[in-house]
């Protein structure tokens, strides 16, 4: 076994302890250590983030091309901002995994590093997009607010 496969399952098994390591009773589901971490009050989700920052940098210095890792860091940055709200966000990360995703993409570059190159680069295209759409429409109707607040006060 080279020093990349051994990576490949040390971070395999990291993102299992975070995100699938504890079976919730009288179900099939799991949860991880990241959504326990994720339940103390304003530092929980923030350390979750450092931890699975770690398997982010270690793909970087695997060589993992920056579409891919901005795809994986992305999945990071969801998963620590939507769970900065309470209970909502708690359940969000049970179910989000953003651990399992991101070493399900780093998998996927070391089995064909083309199409997932490709499909992370489709993937970041729509995101910009989506973003671009979002900063509109929240400029317009801020910029509507303004309008009919100036059209207010001056009459």
């Amino acid at each position: 076994m080279d020093n990349r496969e051994k990576t490949g399952k040390h971070l395999k098994r990291l993102a299992w302890f975070l995100d699938n390591s504890i079976p919730l009773p009288r179900t099939n589901y799991k949860i991880g250590v990241d959504a326990l971490i994720g339940l103390i009050p304003g530092i929980g989700d923030g350390i979750g983030a450092v931890m699975s920052s770690y398997i982010l940098g270690t793909a970087a210095q695997m060589g993992v091309p920056k579409k891919i890792l901005l795809r994986m860091g992305y999945n990071i940055a969801v998963d620590s901002v939507i769970g900065l709200i309470p209970f909502v966000g708690d359940a969000f990360d049970m179910v989000w995994k953003s651990n399992l995703r991101n070493v399900q993409l780093l998998e996927a570059y070391m089995d064909n590093p083309r199409e997932a190159t490709i499909s992370s680069r489709y993937f970041m295209l729509a995101l910009i997009a989506v973003l671009a759409f979002v900063f509109i429409l929240i400029s317009s109707v801020g910029f509507l607010i303004l309008r009919w607040m100036w059209q207010m006060l001056s009459s």
